[in-house]
């Protein structure tokens, strides 16, 4: 019987030891001193750092969902990389985890070594926007999982915080006024309506021009990662919610103790273009359960911190805090 190898199989150990070796100075630049050892361990190491009376570690787990189908269409994938941090380390900030070290999962039928190197490339900027270390990763080739052209992705985001901190829910209160941060776009929840909406229903295309672009760089625009701005006004921010799939109705009231409901004002919220396009073809209350409407974030802040958070941040006030059943009322 002849004999067969693993690369006959559809696996290339050559073309991922090369893939290795193309990323380590986009790993590289994301270290910081608490990063023990290099690339290439078995396990990535890091350090826990000085200060915290009580610290306590937080974890978190996300993807990017069929963003990712945009991305491979069009060929562009030196942003989904962006997005895979920001959904992992917007979550962190949530709970006041402040985020050390990411690790990846990149599973694809066939690895092509340059597609790889962008994906990780991305991952690398998103760490550096979000002040944390990428001290590990995994590549899976897997011929007969995915079809050659497609790949998927995790990530692993792993923060601290003061165990006494992180109730945020004690926190809240009535008359809180309710702060968003704006969304870069669409960030990375909902593309299953969104293609079928644009490209099946409207019959649009990746190159359809749209706010004076091609549509596709719209689709593609990386998550906000708002790591910077929480450290800065970290003093000011009692509760903070990240809007994700849900939308505001279904993240808000996650931050929210019984008793007290957040008021939202509708033409308060500065809607981005993409929504408006979308909202013509789709509920209204639809539109505020499968996308975050132009807000990335909500911050509870007291009254006499808001001027604080407008003068240093870009977001802008959208509602407030009341007594009444946990909840949000939309206005």
């Amino acid at each position: 019987m002849a004999q067969i190898s693993y690369k006959e199989a559809g696996v290339d150990i050559d073309a991922g030891n090369a893939f290795v070796e193309a990323i380590k100075a986009d790993v590289k630049s994301t270290f910081d001193n608490n990063v023990i050892g290099g690339i290439g361990s078995f396990a990535g190491a890091y350090a826990l750092p000085t200060g915290y009376k009580e610290p306590v570690l937080l974890s978190a787990t996300d993807g990017v969902g069929t963003k990712l189908k945009i991305a491979i269409e069009s060929g562009r994938l030196e942003s989904v990389g962006i997005d895979l941090v920001a959904m992992c380390v917007n979550d962190l900030i949530c709970n006041h985890g402040i985020p050390m070290f990411f690790l990846d999962y990149y599973a694809t039928g066939k690895l092509l070594p340059q597609n790889a190197q962008k994906v990780v490339a991305g991952i690398a900027e998103g760490c550096r926007r979000a002040e944390c270390a990428l001290i590990g990763g995994e590549t899976a080739e897997m011929p007969g999982m995915y079809s050659d052209g497609d790949f998927d992705l995790a990530g692993f985001a792993v923060g601290i915080a003061e165990r006494s901190e992180m109730n945020t829910v004690a926190n809240v209160k009535a008359d809180q006024v309710l702060i968003a941060m704006p969304s870069s776009g669409i960030h990375s929840n909902g593309y299953s309506l969104v293609r079928k909406l644009l490209f099946e229903k409207l019959e649009m295309k990746l190159e359809t021009e749209f706010e004076g672009k091609a549509l596709v760089e719209t689709l593609l625009e990386p998550t906000r990662i708002y790591v910077k701005e929480y450290k800065t006004n970290k003093p000011y921010i009692k509760a903070l919610a990240h809007i994700t799939g849900g939308g505001i109705v279904e993240n808000l009231p996650r931050v929210l103790p019984e008793g007290i409901r957040a008021v939202v004002h509708k033409k308060s919220i500065r809607v981005l273009p993409i929504f408006e396009l979308i909202a013509k073809h789709v509920e209204e209350a639809e539109m505020f359960r499968a996308f975050n409407m132009g807000v990335g974030m909500i911050w509870c802040v007291s009254p006499e911190d808001v001027e604080s958070v407008l003068s240093n941040t870009d977001g802008y006030i959208i509602g407030h805090l009341e007594a009444g059943e946990r909840g949000v009322v939309l206005l």
